[in-house]
């Protein structure tokens, strides 16, 4: 066991727990108690190892791996082309940064255009940092993925007109909270303000998943507070507009 956490770079003690966890089982045991691994046990430690690395919980990954219709060639072939993706992106921040200091050292000119590209992948990369996990946990890495090449593909000007959506449900959802009611017109108006927003990044739209949204402003406390510092109560007030809005409450 030992020898191969070294190899893996993880602790003896992260295997035990893995064991336990009912992830990676050892092959057998010796008569000394030693945990025996095989070479379909260190295949399926990487396999978890880069589930872990795109950010999956234990419990999406078990899920994943003790399914009988598990296929290590083909999820391989999937950690490939998100690992791709990914140094695409990478590489891209990486060029941004690079061509930023030469336009401050005076050695290149950086055009707008340009700033705005590093500027979204950065925006991509604090996002995944902070909410990644839980995000791609409730709504998968397929529509997380699919969202931030969104993002990315959008202009400077669409861009700039989604920001003005945002202000704009902002100001809807200050007016409506005035009266208190999340049924009345100003914050039904924010209601589809929001969907437009988020439509704008998703590429797709569905009542469910707009409600779904909403509701985890409310239940993720780094949500709540972003939208709570506009004014005290505006995630649970905006979440119940969004719930009629979507039909999901009367």
């Amino acid at each position: 066991m030992q020898k191969l956490a070294s190899l893996a770079g993880i602790s003896a003690r992260t295997l035990r727990y893995y064991d336990e966890f009912g992830i990676l089982k050892p092959a057998r045991q010796s008569s000394s108690g030693y945990r025996i691994y095989g070479r379909s046990e260190v295949d399926l430690l990487q396999q978890i190892l880069f589930y872990r690395e795109l950010g999956l919980s234990l419990e999406n990954i078990k899920a994943i791996v003790t399914s009988p219709s598990f296929d290590g060639t083909k999820a391989l072939k999937e950690h490939h082309d998100k690992l791709l993706e990914k140094r695409k992106q990478l590489d891209l921040l990486i060029s941004n940064v690079e061509k930023t200091l030469a336009d401050k050292e005076g050695r290149v000119s950086m055009s707008d255009t340009e700033k705005f590209a590093g500027f979204k992948q950065k925006l991509i990369d604090d996002n995944e940092q902070t909410y990644g996990k839980e995000v791609r946990e409730k709504y998968g890495d397929d529509a997380v993925d699919r969202s931030n090449k969104q993002f990315l593909n959008m202009t400077e000007e669409q861009y700039k007109a989604i920001q003005k959506v945002e202000q704009e449900m902002f100001a809807a959802l200050a007016e409506g909270m005035k009266n208190g009611d999340p049924a009345g017109e100003p914050a039904q108006r924010a209601a589809g303000l929001h969907r437009q927003w988020l439509t704008s990044h998703w590429g797709t739209y569905s009542p469910e998943a707009h409600a779904g949204v909403a509701q985890m402003y409310v239940d993720d406390e780094r949500f709540t507070a972003y939208y709570d510092k506009h004014s005290p109560g505006l995630a649970r007030f905006l979440r119940d507009a969004v719930l009629i809005y979507t039909g999901q409450r009367s």
